[in-house]
């Protein structure tokens, strides 16, 4: 039996907190502040209103001065936060959300968390997040059901991973009394156990994500009627009726693009489907450059004009009815010049048009006979190599991805990760380069199997995966200096217990995930031999990195293989020990790496286990368990739900923490 905390270890008693402190933590945890403060924030406030009000409510929690944690005198469990200002701050939001969900009475003074926010404030957008699935619309009408401090029960244990008894420690701090946290954790329960298992990782899902937000106009009409307002926007609808009365010009035309507020000439000419950029077929054969750039113009709809005219005007000025999605860090604004054209055709039942300016790699779709219902994606692919050029997503349809290859790439195969014992099927294209319909794992709910896209070019052999991106991910093995395709079967047996993990950093403008085993260690009691694998996620953006370091328990039985169509059990996947963001740990400037897990043998001790890279002279733990031992690996006996703080000390004597 294996368990893994997914906590980080615990600090030592809290103490006094100043501004600094609790400072440097709102800035660290901003993102998960404002999503606690979101799903605890009543409903009824309307999603607008909730997104500011969250973003508020962080935004003001900081102490005056340096001042000490209202907590209880009962001591600190294990779930408790790292941080003493992170702790600070969080108690601080949750009494600031509960208090905001009271209704306002008459002999109650109004308290400021009651109130409409004065920062931030948006004018004239309404920005909410994006929307989810079934599960997370069932989720959310759960939370509505729910009380404030219900909400928040629920979120300390789904979202902080918190016990029973300091979700109860948490909520007497945010000003709950004893007998309504009790009663708040019993419905949290109850609605716990209503959504099913999973339902508390659907709180970390982009539908409750206040920091990534969509944007639509406020009440237009109600705008025009006040004031000077309705003689401004009555004169702006007469001069626009104006300009797009001349000839030349139309709404028709432009399909669901906004209308043109500017005459711009060199913005009018880089919206021209005349002068987009025609690449020749031979082209790339004799280039020094082997990316984007030499890709030809493909498809049986790149003669269509009016298409591309369409194409052109929505990604300059998307209308309220496009659905636009773009990477993180990729510029969303119009075409810089004349942009090149990679493909225009028909693909499931869409008008697909893909472009490319040098930065970005654009996507138009349209459905067949209709203007309306457009969509828009961005992808950044700036500094991309012949691999990362290799494919582009075309279209997605009922689970399905279909990708439009570069014409280098001689063949075209499917490669189940979780299957690395199985032989990849080969994967038929159109004379236009696009692939037939794949299973894709970015839209799966389980992970029974994550399919791969596997292409052969005149240097071998690639591993790309669909992230829920424009450009699929390349899958690397190897130390971070030099790390290779992981197309060998050892990488591939590595690959089939971390492939699950891949779903941590979907839709997150992931370019490579290199995985890599940076130590093995032998279990206590004779347990066999478990691997510390550490993954790296990189970006096109540069940051934005994540790192995950992972522990490999002996699995009892090898995968099986088989066919495209056979029946095989998937490998025990890995379990997630620590991970991060923006961290240099795992990569090409450190590649050191410190992780430790609480495992259990068949005996029923405990254990705390702890690897680091090679260069580790020594590991210490303190805390809940304290022991050391010199080397790289450790393995103290402990009890169960055990916490430690763990570090190690370099050869050349620098002390490193573990990755958090």
């Amino acid at each position: 039996m294996l368990n893994v905390s997914t906590q980080e270890p615990g600090p030592s008693p809290l103490g006094p907190v100043d501004v600094e402190q609790a400072e440097a933590a709102l800035v660290e945890h901003y993102p998960r502040l404002v999503r606690i403060a979101y799903l605890v924030l009543p409903p009824s406030l309307g999603r607008n209103r909730r997104v500011l009000t969250a973003h508020a409510l962080v935004q003001r929690s900081l102490p005056r001065r340096r001042t000490s944690l209202r907590e209880p005198a009962a001591p600190r469990t294990p779930e408790d936060a790292v941080d003493p200002g992170y702790a600070y701050v969080r108690g601080e939001v949750l009494r600031q959300a509960l208090v905001a969900g009271l209704p306002l009475r008459r002999r109650a003074l109004p308290r400021r968390a009651q109130f409409p926010p004065l920062l931030p404030q948006v004018w004239g957008l309404r920005l909410f997040p994006r929307a989810g699935g079934a599960d997370e619309l069932a989720l959310d009408q759960r939370l509505s059901a729910l009380s404030g401090p219900a909400r928040a029960a629920y979120v300390l244990r789904g979202l902080e991973r918190q016990g029973d008894p300091e979700v109860l420690r948490v909520l007497r701090v945010a000003g709950v009394d004893e007998e309504t946290a009790r009663a708040a954790l019993a419905a949290a329960d109850e609605a716990a156990l209503t959504g099913g298992g999973g339902a508390a990782a659907l709180l970390d899902s982009a539908e409750f994500d206040p920091c990534s937000l969509q944007a639509r106009p406020t009440d237009l009409m109600r705008r025009r009627q006040h004031g000077k307002a309705a003689l401004a926007a009555t004169a702006a609808v007469v001069v626009c009726g104006t300009l797009l009365g001349l000839p030349g010009d139309g709404w028709g035309r432009n399909g669901a693009a906004a209308p043109s507020y500017a005459r711009n000439p060199a913005a009018e000419a880089a919206l021209d489907p005349g002068r987009v950029r025609r690449i020749a077929p031979a082209v790339w054969q004799s280039s020094t450059r082997t990316d984007f750039s030499v890709w030809p113009e493909r498809g049986g709809l790149t003669g269509d004009r009016a298409l591309l005219r369409r194409a052109l005007a929505v990604w300059a000025r998307p209308g309220g009815s496009v659905q636009s999605s773009a990477t993180p860090g990729t510029p969303v604004g119009p075409p810089m010049g004349s942009p090149q054209l990679l493909y225009a055709g028909e693909v499931d039942g869409a008008r697909v048009v893909l472009f490319h300016d040098g930065l970005r790699a654009v996507r138009y779709a349209e459905p067949v006979g209709s203007t309306s219902g457009a969509a828009l994606d961005f992808a950044r692919t700036d500094g991309a190599d012949a691999v990362g050029s290799a494919a582009l997503v075309v279209s997605r349809s009922s689970g399905n991805v279909r990708y439009l290859t570069a014409p280098w790439v001689r063949e075209t195969a499917v490669r189940d990760l979780l299957a690395p014992a199985k032989e990849p099927w080969a994967l038929r294209r159109s004379a236009d380069g696009v692939t037939d319909p794949v299973l894709s794992p970015a839209q799966a709910r389980t992970c029974t199997s994550w399919n791969t896209l596997q292409v052969r070019d005149e240097t071998g052999l690639r591993l790309l995966t669909d992230l829920g991106e424009l450009t699929p991910a390349r899958l690397l093995s190897g130390p971070p200096a030099a790390p290779v395709d992981a197309t060998g079967g050892e990488a591939r047996a590595a690959w089939a217990r971390t492939a699950c993990q891949l779903s941590a950093v979907r839709s997150r403008g992931v370019r490579s995930v290199n995985s890599w085993r940076f130590a093995a260690q032998p279990l206590p009691e004779n347990g066999g031999r478990a691997a510390w694998v550490c993954t790296r996620a990189e970006t096109w953006r540069g940051n934005g990195s994540r790192t995950l370091a992972q522990f490999q328990a002996p699995d009892p039985a090898p995968a099986g293989a088989g066919g495209p169509g056979a029946a095989a059990r998937p490998p025990v996947p890995a379990a997630l020990a620590a991970q991060a963001e923006d961290s240099p740990a795992c990569g090409v400037r450190d590649p050191r790496v410190l992780a430790g897990v609480l495992w259990q043998a068949r005996s029923g001790q405990w254990y705390v286990l702890a690897a680091g890279t090679s260069d580790f002279a020594s590991l210490e733990t303190s805390g809940g368990v304290t022991g050391r031992t010199e080397g790289h690996l450790l393995a103290l006996k402990a009890k169960a739900g055990a916490r430690a703080d763990l570090n190690g000390t370099l050869r050349g004597g620098a002390r490193v923490g573990a990755l958090r």
